[in-house]
């Protein structure tokens, strides 16, 4: 008798540990990124953070950290052009190699000037091109302000003003 209610109370302490629980896909068990760009992490090349930062309506500089998953050879980022309903035109620019498990910050070295229809706060559809690879993401429109200063050409102090609280 005494074995079977230590059984029970033992199978019911596990139901009830299995009952409590918040389930799975925890979200402290997801990738996290805190920052103003866009990340896409599910080809053989990470992009994070990727931003246009705009001086001005319809001009802008595409930066981004490219991470290179394949530690045995090196990616190239070669190309930028619009997607979906985007008109986005990127100027030439030299293909950037992304060494074997290493990173390449556009923003340091290989930033994209971009024109097109947008202005800050807009999202702009986009396709990277590595190699055969072609990556299609949202990409979101900054102002050329605060960690951003200066990617696109010098800080436009008039726009990093903050607005004026209201009713103050």
């Amino acid at each position: 008798m005494h074995l079977r209610r230590t059984l029970a109370l033992a199978t019911g302490a596990l139901a009830l540990t299995a009952l409590t629980s918040c389930g799975f896909n925890y979200a402290t068990d997801r990738p996290y990124t805190p920052s103003n760009g866009v990340n896409h992490q599910e080809g053989s090349v990470d992009i994070i953070n990727a931003v246009i930062v705009s001086t001005e309506e319809g001009s802008g500089t595409f930066v981004a950290t490219l991470s290179n998953k394949d530690n045995d050879e090196p990616a190239t980022f070669e190309g930028l052009e619009a997607s979906g309903e985007s008109d986005v035109q990127a100027e030439e620019f030299e293909a950037v190699e992304i060494p074997p498990g290493g990173l390449v910050n556009l923003a340091e070295e290989g930033a994209v000037p971009v024109t097109g229809s947008f202005a800050a706060g807009d999202f702009v559809e986009v396709s990277l091109t590595f190699g055969s690879e072609v990556v299609d993401m949202d990409v979101i429109v900054v102002t050329n302000c605060g960690v951003f200063a200066g990617i696109d050409g010098p800080e436009d102090l008039e726009q990093c003003e903050p607005e004026p609280a209201v009713g103050h």
